[in-house]
């Protein structure tokens, strides 16, 4: 189908909902998990070279996530300092559990003890700033500023606040932010072989060494694109993890609207009550561990990787 004439459709269902007065499940669900559009920028910049650079709410939430890391991380290790305390208390105690259980279970294992110290800070950086990016888009910040605006502040159309309530709020449920994150790790592979094997050392050993020179062939493309698929992996799992948590919780809620409109309000407050409240609520606990999960599992993955290069003959 012709875009222009599936955008024409989807604007005039849209227009047809709206003109109705119905609930349009759909549209609400996906203008909460995208990010802000081109209509509705929080910092509008210029464009360059045909991309548009102007700040939408996914970059500002990654502002905000990189600013609250390093505040709260450098605020607790400066208080350490400067009471020189022997014994941490307790913030600075969980700071201290969380970067020997990334170093000791996650870094050492996979990249050695001659390496661990170089590439800990990196592995580090990821399992923290992507926790912090999946549990800070949990909270319903910009949903709250939404309706504050609407019954409280009344600001005009194209205020900060009107803009920022347009999109959703998990960065790391964006692939842009995700394909980010997994091109440093790809930067990081190609570093970690060619510091332990040298550059030219690092490209050899992508493939097995004294086979028959026909099934070079065959492995060196299959190497290849099996480099290239390790980064793809960790951009889809991670952004498409923290996306569909919140597409099912949403789904699941859109159906009390959905059978307010069929059946009235007082049998939408009974599915509400007896089923999508209890099982949005269920979900979202379950969201907290697949917060944890991924971060995780993202910094293992990278570890893994960058383990693989610099012992590549294991």
């Amino acid at each position: 189908m012709n875009p222009a004439v599936a955008q024409e459709i989807a604007t005039g269902s849209q227009e047809a909902h709206a003109a109705a007065g119905q609930f349009n499940a759909g549209e609400v669900i996906i203008g909460h998990v995208s990010n802000s559009s081109h209509e509705h920028p929080l910092i509008h910049l210029p464009t360059i070279g045909g991309i548009d650079f102007s700040v939408t709410k996914h970059v500002f939430m990654l502002w905000l996530v990189a600013a609250l890391v390093f505040v709260i991380v450098t605020a607790l290790v400066r208080r350490s300092i400067r009471h020189n305390r022997l014994v941490p208390t307790r913030p600075m105690n969980v700071l201290e559990v969380g970067v020997e259980f990334i170093r000791d279970t996650v870094v050492l294992p996979n990249v050695g003890k001659k390496w661990a110290d170089t590439w800990t800070p990196l592995i580090l950086t990821f399992f923290v700033f992507i926790l912090g990016a999946n549990l800070i888009g949990l909270i319903p910040i910009f949903d709250l500023l939404g309706l504050l605006d609407h019954y409280v502040f009344h600001t005009a159309e194209g205020s900060f606040v009107s803009r920022v309530i347009h999109g959703g709020a998990t960065a790391t449920g964006n692939y842009n932010v995700t394909a980010g994150l997994a091109v440093i790790t790809f930067g990081a592979i190609i570093t970690a072989g060619s510091k332990a094997h040298g550059f030219v050392g690092h490209w050899k050993n992508l493939v097995p060494h004294g086979l028959p020179k026909p099934l070079y062939v065959l492995l060196i493309p299959m190497e290849f694109i099996g480099m290239l698929v390790r980064p793809f992996a960790l951009t889809m799992r991670l952004a498409a993890n923290m996306t569909g948590g919140h597409i099912a919780i949403l789904a699941i809620l859109s159906f009390v609207f959905i059978f307010t409109q069929m059946a009235g309000a007082a049998f939408g407050v009974g599915i509400g009550a007896a089923f999508s409240v209890p099982l949005s609520a269920l979900l979202s606990c379950l969201e907290i561990i697949v917060t944890l999960v991924q971060a995780y599992v993202f910094t293992l993955l990278s570890a893994v990787f960058i383990g693989m290069a610099i012992h590549a003959h294991h």
